[in-house]
């Protein structure tokens, strides 16, 4: 947990921060100082995203969360995750509760795959780069984006519409962030969602996501376009 001076006072509130595939939790420490200064106790989740499956990951990452969470008596948890960091609290979801869990924020989530895993799930250097988590996160029914199903907890969804990949974009129908389809990332049981000019490697650091993710951690939307 990182400590700073807040400008605000704490909230007695803590956001959990999960990066996605073949990232690490220095991703998003853009986004962890934000919401320090907002007031917020924040925990930068690290976990061995190239390593092991979706199932592996949910177990030990929200081990993780359940012993840190439990050394403060929070009034709200709440989570903002990129990428496949949606997936596991999905997965986690779907049989578990958290107590006291707050709203989550999911920034540019595969929910129900990518069609560029569907075309490079074979090639040895995405195999290489991504591990056996990569393997699960296509568009097919087996895959476990698709078997997770609604959600039922308060969820807002921000997905980018620009990309710096024309080759993964060529391969993903309609609007994308360069990794995930405008269309691929809702959900349903969703509360909001929402279109910014973002990409997809980059939609944490961006200006317009950390300020949309605060309102819809504070007030369960995000900012409507006039």
């Amino acid at each position: 947990m990182t400590n700073k001076t807040n400008t605000v006072p704490n909230k007695n509130e803590c956001v959990i921060l999960l990066h996605g595939l073949a990232r690490k939790s220095a991703s998003m420490k853009k986004m962890e100082a934000f919401l320090i200064q907002n007031g917020y106790d924040v925990l930068n989740i690290g976990y061995p995203s190239r390593k092991e499956n979706i199932e592996s990951l949910s177990i030990s990452t929200f081990e993780k969360i359940k012993q840190e969470t439990e050394k403060k008596p929070y009034q709200n948890i709440h989570f903002i995750t990129h990428s496949m960091g949606g997936i596991l609290v999905r997965h986690h979801l779907k049989n578990n509760e958290i107590p006291k869990l707050g709203r989550v924020v999911m920034l540019s989530p595969p929910n129900n795959g990518s069609e560029a895993v569907d075309k490079l799930k074979s090639n040895f250097f995405f195999k290489r780069l991504n591990g056996p988590a990569g393997q699960q996160l296509g568009t097919n029914e087996s895959s476990v984006p698709k078997q997770l199903g609604p959600i039922d907890f308060e969820a807002g969804i921000l997905i980018g519409d620009r990309s710096i990949n024309w080759i993964l974009s060529s391969m993903i129908p309609g609007k994308d962030d360069g990794k995930v389809s405008v269309e691929s990332a809702k959900v349903k049981g969703m509360k909001d969602f929402k279109v910014i000019h973002a990409t997809h490697p980059f939609i944490m650091k961006n200006k317009e996501a950390m300020n949309e993710a605060l309102h819809f951690i504070e007030t369960g939307n995000f900012t409507k376009t006039l």
